[in-house]
């Protein structure tokens, strides 16, 4: 099978099931953006790797992405049988547990932080806003099919672990958090 169809060379694309849509569609947009956010994990992995030992939390999260992208890319009509997974509430309690380790393990949030400090930090920054651009574009999905509750929440809990992994490497690397002041 070659990696190249043509099918797509006049700007759409096929859903799960085969339905064609335009690759401009918000649904095509928030997947893609999905599929961005995972590959930035990627990166963040490679940047971790010696520091968190979340290696395989990450790993998992990435393969929950895909479950996820997946799952946008169906459309409710085609809604596979029980037997393929879903994001579910177990998914994103996993992702609770594990905020709650580190925001112990850091000191209270006083403030707006700028992202940045250590290379992983900025790198899980990154993630974070990528990771908050595909839950605003779920929500916006959503308004036209409620099956994205479960993803909507799971992807407000990756940014929150996101956002506290950063903290914690800054922490670890003994690098400030630089405070966000509004410049007069």
């Amino acid at each position: 099978m070659k990696l190249y169809t043509k099918t797509g060379d006049a700007g759409e694309t096929s859903l799960f099931g085969g339905e064609r849509v335009s690759k401009a569609s918000l649904r095509v947009d928030a997947y893609g953006t999905v599929d961005e956010l995972n590959s930035v994990l990627g990166v963040v992995r490679l940047a971790t790797r010696e520091l968190l030992p979340e290696d395989e939390l990450l790993k998992q999260i990435q393969n929950d992405l895909f479950i996820l992208g997946a799952d946008l890319a169906t459309p409710a009509a085609q809604k596979p049988g029980p037997d393929v997974p879903r994001i579910s509430s177990s998914h994103f309690a996993l992702l609770e547990k594990k905020i709650d380790f580190y925001q112990e393990n850091c000191p209270p949030f006083r403030f707006f932080v700028l992202p940045g400090g250590s290379v992983p930090s900025a790198h899980l920054h990154v993630a974070r806003t990528v990771c908050r651009r595909a839950e605003r574009l779920v929500v916006a999905l959503a308004g036209s099919s409620p099956d994205f509750d479960q993803i909507i929440i799971y992807l407000n809990r990756l940014s929150d672990l996101l956002f506290i992994l950063a903290r914690y490497l800054n922490l670890q690397a003994g690098i400030p958090e630089t405070e966000w002041k509004v410049q007069g």
